[in-house]
């Protein structure tokens, strides 16, 4: 969302308030709907086999 529109939007809750308050609701209803998409993402396989990662060689 441009800045542009952000003004014009608390420019004009000053004479009417629906504007900014339409606004609000417009942000909340985009991140709830960004965070579905990101929780519906699967998560990746390891591809590696598990014994992969368990020891550190400190001697090198």
């Amino acid at each position: 969302m441009s800045d542009s529109m952000v003004n014009a939007a608390s420019s004009a809750s000053a004479n009417n308030p629906v504007p900014l308050v339409m606004l609000r609701k417009s942000l909340d209803l985009q991140a709830q709907s960004t965070l579905s998409l990101l929780q519906a993402i699967p998560q990746p396989a390891s591809v590696n086999p598990a014994h992969l990662g368990q020891n550190v060689d400190v001697k090198a």
